[in-house]
């Protein structure tokens, strides 16, 4: 009886740097169960051992296998093969957003430095450490991240329009969240979201939602909120009307 030939999967991988880049034709051996960093894997057991790869639980919680697969910002150990169209290439290239070091690794180091500029959890004097279970709930969805960078890399501000300068991003819009939801809070961040990390910048097309492997309501449950802080603090008209009584009453 004739052996039966393995299936396979075409990959086309992106090796090199944004200035001298090209994609790589690889043809991997199908395994039942297979993940697109499986058949990566493959490839730098059996075609190309300096293939470059970040990568390290295997298991949808560490956040750093993520690349674009098939023009999509995903987690590659999350994304089963059979459930891509096998008919034609998959197309594995590093995020966009980010400055790419070798092949599918790029430098996240710039988001580590937005995180230095949010003020860190300051509790109110006096207050008494003691939480509503919803309280808890409320806050507990943002502890979710695990810093996969995806939802950075899909959001056209930085992608499209290279604000890194002016614009924080989603997953710090995130953690701001967390803390200025936080009951036992006594800071006020809206200032430096409006100036500092640009809120006003994103126009909420809740694709940073879509792409988020931990399915947190990036838009609607953190960014819509802190918007709404924000033009509470300067655009609300009452709030503007006491703060001019105040000055002219201290004049």
């Amino acid at each position: 009886m004739a052996d039966v030939p393995m299936a396979q999967a075409t990959l086309q991988v992106f090796r090199g740097d944004r200035e001298d880049g090209k994609a790589v034709e690889y043809q991997v051996p199908l395994v039942p169960g297979m993940v697109v960093l499986d058949a990566l894997h493959s490839v730098q057991a059996h075609q190309a051992p300096d293939l470059a790869i970040r990568w390290n639980c295997k298991a949808g919680k560490c956040g750093s296998c993520s690349a674009e697969v098939n023009g999509r910002p995903r987690l590659m150990c999350k994304t089963r093969i059979d459930s891509l169209p096998l008919d034609q290439p998959i197309i594995i290239f590093p995020m966009k957003a980010f400055p790419v070091i070798k092949d599918l690794v790029t430098d996240v180091s710039w988001n580590f430095k937005v995180n230095r500029k949010i003020t860190p959890f300051q509790p109110r004097p006096g207050v008494e450490w003691k939480m509503y279970q919803r309280d808890v709930d409320r806050v507990q969805e943002f502890r979710k991240c695990i810093e996969c960078f995806l939802c950075q890399n899909v959001c056209h501000v930085l992608r499209e329009h290279h604000k890194q300068e002016e614009f924080g991003g989603p997953r710090f819009f995130v953690r701001t969240a967390s803390l200025e939801m936080h009951p036992l809070d006594g800071v006020s961040r809206a200032r430096m979201l409006k100036e500092e990390l640009g809120l006003g910048l994103c126009n909420i097309t809740k694709c940073c939602t879509e792409v988020c492997p931990e399915d947190i309501h990036i838009t609607d449950n953190a960014i819509i909120p802190l918007k709404e802080r924000v033009v509470d603090e300067y655009y609300d008209p009452l709030l503007m009307l006491i703060r001019k009584i105040r000055s002219a009453g201290k004049a």
